[in-house]
């Protein structure tokens, strides 16, 4: 194998360029939210809290594509800096919830006109209409449909 054909298989490998994508994005986006405190991760972490109205964690860990350990570190912070609250669900307290706190909605709105700002940014450097099918696309790889095929396609 030549030096040539490293960089081709390098940059045909859908999983690193999506990585490096997604590092760069994530860089850019963590910029956006300045001196807030808080990374483009957590700001989706509270959105996605806020918009889904007391997920468990079970079903957050499922939306943010994330194993549950994982969530549970990520959302450590902001239940220590009072942004949110892991409590027991009304009917089974073997359940957790997650909800926003007073201070958690303001967060997440200060985040949002970041956030806004970011999103701009995006659409035209990309393209407004390129972005909206971006997003599509990206939806379509993180549903767990598209892992189900991927996995059968494997057996």
């Amino acid at each position: 194998m030549t030096k040539d054909d490293k960089t081709s298989i390098w940059a045909y490998c859908n999983s690193s360029a999506m990585r490096r994508a997604a590092r760069q994005l994530g860089q850019l986006y963590d910029d956006a939210m300045g001196d807030t405190g808080l990374k483009g991760t957590q700001f989706s972490l509270l959105s996605q809290i806020r918009f889904s109205v007391e997920p468990t964690l079970k079903n957050l860990a499922e939306l943010m594509v994330m194993d549950l350990s994982a969530l549970g570190h990520t959302l450590k912070p902001l239940q220590r800096d009072g942004w949110i609250e892991i409590v027991p669900d009304e009917n089974d307290r073997r359940v957790k919830r997650v909800r926003l706190t007073d201070k958690g909605f303001v967060k997440q709105a200060e985040l949002t006109a970041r956030w806004q700002v970011a999103q701009a940014r995006f659409d035209k450097a990309f393209g407004k209409e390129k972005a909206a099918e971006l997003r599509r696309t990206l939806a379509l790889i993180s549903s767990p449909e598209f892992a189900r095929v991927f996995r059968d396609d494997a057996d």
